[in-house]
């Protein structure tokens, strides 16, 4: 059975980039979202098994949204991703309830499947 996925990024390019990269690697993209709050609703209604999340959004963070979703009854898996390097955004990094974090350059499948514990 194929791993469902949602693609949470404010950049419209990087939502192309990370979809096609999903697909590409056996990932089933049920949707995109440009915001926390289209995210929240989109996981609610989907229930995708990974939550591909932008640190940072217009309307929140990742690392708050990523907190909400661990309270959902189907939590999905969240990997954070950011422009930024890890080292750039601190001990919340470390805190977060997601599973990991990769930076936006270096988003590949192996390192999707390191972090989700999958095959590549």
């Amino acid at each position: 059975m194929a791993v469902t996925a949602l693609v949470v990024d404010d950049h419209a390019g990087f939502r192309r980039f990370a979809r096609r990269l999903l697909e590409a690697t056996g990932f089933v993209v049920v949707d995109e979202a440009e915001d926390g709050a289209t995210a929240l609703a989109a996981v609610r209604a989907l229930r995708p098994d990974v939550v591909l999340l932008d640190v940072l959004l217009p309307d929140t963070t990742g690392l708050e949204l990523a907190e909400t979703l661990a309270s959902e009854p189907k939590r999905p898996a969240i990997v954070l991703t950011s422009s930024r390097s890890a080292a750039d955004l601190g001990p919340a990094l470390e805190q977060s309830s997601a599973r990991g974090f990769i930076a936006k350059r270096d988003l590949t499948p192996t390192a999707l499947s390191a972090l989700l514990g999958t095959a590549s």
